[in-house]
């Protein structure tokens, strides 16, 4: 009777544990408008290659002249690893040009990554990671 008891503990522990992890990892369309697709270009200022997601900070001017600073959220280190990418691909400086969907609120200045170019050396990257 104790061994059941103490089983049905460890697996009700269990369960509530992965329940967490499943909740944990968001929907990119409650965030972007996967719909839509919005390019940017300027300077890197950031990489952060690391899971699960890795992220892009980067300087662009605006029409009006004004530098706006944009996060891009990219796939995790390990993926982007895979398809040869590492934490020394970019560098502070480098003028990128980047397509992806923007944020739902504009004023987040948000955007997934689908595209990447550094125009000054011909380097790409486009796909889908998660």
């Amino acid at each position: 009777m104790m061994n059941r008891f103490l089983l049905s503990f460890i697996i009700a522990g269990l369960l509530t544990i992965s329940a967490g992890y499943v909740y944990g990892h968001h929907s990119f369309a409650a965030t972007y408008a996967e719909d839509k697709h919005a390019t940017i270009e300027g300077k890197l200022v950031q990489f952060t290659f690391r899971n699960p997601h890795s992220f892009i900070q980067i300087d662009s001017k605006q029409e009006d002249g004004k530098i706006v600073r944009w996060t891009v959220e990219w796939g995790g280190a390990g993926v982007l690893g895979n398809q040869g990418l590492t934490r020394d691909t970019l560098r502070p400086g480098d003028f990128l040009v980047i397509t992806g969907a923007p944020g739902r609120n504009e004023e987040d200045h948000r955007m997934r990554m689908q595209s990447i170019q550094r125009p000054s050396d011909g380097w790409k990257w486009s796909g889908t990671v998660e």
